[in-house]
């Protein structure tokens, strides 16, 4: 595991500006950089009308809502053309949603096949809409880098709006629009929206424009679904993303989406205590499933139905691929590790494998567990079904020991492409080069390790069992939704002993420890870990140091606190 320190403690003139916290809680808001009172209250008290920005700050909103406008004044056909993720296609469903609403009917949502047509904007895709009359194309979390596409739809006379919110690459598309908070000449106050996010703030602004018979207000019935991709897409909940997730986290509670309720059921998730956890690892996974194993609009369709019957169809469908990529995943992850106790190469610097069989959509699911087991990075490689080609697609992930855009940076001459950042990324290589890359990528990864320090995990405080209560979990929970930006608050429990250790689940591949505090126990769940999974061996009756948050349970329809395990050390 990582290895870890205690935050500093509190310094005299923030703890003054924060007295009128309890001491608890104004700790964790130090830790998490706030010193002063007024940020303190926003950050506490999260405001969707405060804490959410004007959309005609964004640059080019203006032009694009016109243009929108006056396609739907003048009945032409519209296309939402989104990624097939779980950004793309909520933001998709929210795209719909509205015009739906407004009584518009011509227009079609496009979603592209990940293993036929691959990411983004494609020209068959262009025209195959040509044929259908479009007019308009508005993009959804795609199209910043497509710039051939772009022309492509220019030739035919398709204006495009581009609404995404990744990195530009050089020469940006000659779009209609982009909408973009991170293009050059940006103003927005907020940077950091996913796509889903940036498509919000365009309803926001046709809602503002347009002349429609709505309530005040309607759009925030979208932040179900605006809130499922931000928390997904894992960027950063803070700023206005902190309010679009809370504010999301809120109407998913209550969401009328019959896909929603009936996935909820499925799952065994209580629709109205829903967690930034549960869209995590539980909605999250089910969504990327679709286009992952099989159609993309099959997850599109879960979230946008309002038919009963339909949505129960999809929900069970979306829960049956998300096994089989279970399955899958875990079959590429077998094969990698008998690999490597075949090699003995279980404490080498990194992992570089690959298969042609392999499907590249399920290699980041396979390098986060290889990663998660070994504790170094994992670059693997497949190839897409349907291709015969030459080039081969991978992904990589990392522990935090090496900035992975850094690290393919140096070895960019051996790949065809590749992007990402520091714990997460992709890249494309040639049949000709795929040979060299353990070498190169092992070259590159001493290298530039040699000029990091490495990740260090930072624990908030120290407790004691006793500080396991109900008054202190009202404290963390005042600080979420949890995620890229605000982590879980991280605790150290020293000299502490299990008085049960046991594996449970219907494989027994989740540890779970008792500790005994004066007449009630606490637990003390690993998912997926057992007595050796952890820094130290764990025994029943010795005194262990456990690193963990704190987590409510309501598993057996009761509430109850437990301690979710970090490390063991």
């Amino acid at each position: 595991m990582k290895p870890y320190t205690l935050r500093k403690k509190i310094d005299k003139s923030t703890k003054k500006e924060l007295e009128v916290y309890p001491k608890f809680l104004s700790d964790l808001l130090w830790s998490r950089s706030i010193k002063k009172r007024e940020d303190a209250e926003e950050f506490l008290n999260t405001d969707y009308e405060n804490h959410t920005h004007d959309p005609f700050l964004m640059k080019n909103m203006e032009r694009t809502v016109k243009r929108i406008l006056l396609a739907i004044e003048n009945k032409e056909r519209i296309a939402i053309y989104s990624d097939y993720d779980c950004d793309g296609i909520p933001g998709a469903v929210l795209l719909h949603d509205f015009f739906v609403k407004i009584g518009y009917e011509n227009f079609t949502n496009y979603i592209p096949h990940r293993h036929v047509e691959g990411y983004g904007l494609n020209a068959s895709a262009i025209d195959k809409l040509e044929r259908e009359n479009v007019n308009l194309i508005i993009t959804v979390d795609v199209g910043i880098t497509d710039v051939a596409e772009v022309e492509h739809a220019n030739t035919h006379k398709i204006d495009v709006i581009i609404t995404d919110h990744h990195l530009p690459n050089g020469t940006l598309p000659d779009a209609y629009t982009i909408l973009n908070p991170k293009q050059d000449g940006e103003e927005y106050p907020f940077k950091d929206l996913c796509g889903s996010g940036v498509a919000f703030k365009l309803v926001q602004g046709l809602i503002k424009k347009g002349d429609f018979d709505l309530k005040v207000g309607w759009e925030k019935w979208l932040l179900d679904v605006a809130g499922i991709a931000t928390v997904a897409d894992m960027v950063p909940l803070v700023g206005e993303n902190r309010a679009i997730a809370r504010y999301g986290l809120i109407v998913l509670r209550k969401s009328p989406r019959p896909g929603l309720m009936k996935l909820c059921r499925k799952l065994r998730m209580k629709q109205r205590e829903l967690t930034e956890d549960d869209i995590g690892f539980m909605i999250a996974p089910r969504i990327n499933a679709a286009s992952r194993m099989d159609r993309p609009d099959e997850a599109f369709n879960l979230l946008r139905t309002r038919d009963e019957s339909e949505a129960d169809t999809l929900s069970d469908h979306l829960d049956k691929i998300n096994n089989e990529r279970k399955g899958v995943v875990a079959a590429i992850v077998k094969d990698i590790k008998k690999r490597i106790e075949k090699t003995g190469d279980d404490a080498g610097s990194l992992i570089v494998m690959g298969n042609p069989n392999w499907k590249p959509a399920l290699l980041g699911l396979a390098a986060n567990s290889l990663m998660d087991t070994y504790q170094r990075p994992v670059c693997l490689w497949g190839r897409e079904g349907g291709e015969s080609g030459g080039v081969l697609k991978g992904s990589c992930r990392s522990d935090g020991s090496v900035d992975l855009s850094v690290m393919m940076e140096e070895v960019k001459d051996t790949l065809v492409e590749f992007g990402g950042h520091r714990f997460s990324g992709g890249f494309s290589v040639t049949n000709e080069n795929v040979h060299h890359l353990p070498e190169v990528l092992t070259g590159a990864y001493e290298k530039v390790r040699s000029g990091e320090s490495g990740e260090v995990l930072a624990v908030d405080k120290k407790l004691w069992l006793d500080d396991v209560n109900w008054q202190n979990y009202k404290h963390i929970e005042a600080l979420s939704p949890f995620g890229i930006g605000n982590p879980k608050p991280v605790f150290l429990f020293e000299d502490i002993t299990p008085v049960s250790v046991r594996q449970f689940g219907k494989s027994k591949d989740h540890l779970e420890l008792t500790f005994q505090n004066g007449e009630k126990n606490i637990k003390a769940i690993g998912f997926f870990g057992n007595t050796e999974s952890y820094s130290k061996k764990i025994e029943e009756g010795r005194a262990l140091n456990l690193i963990a948050s704190i987590e409510r349970s309501t598993f057996g329809n009761f509430p109850e606190l437990r301690l979710r395990i970090i490390d063991i050390v």
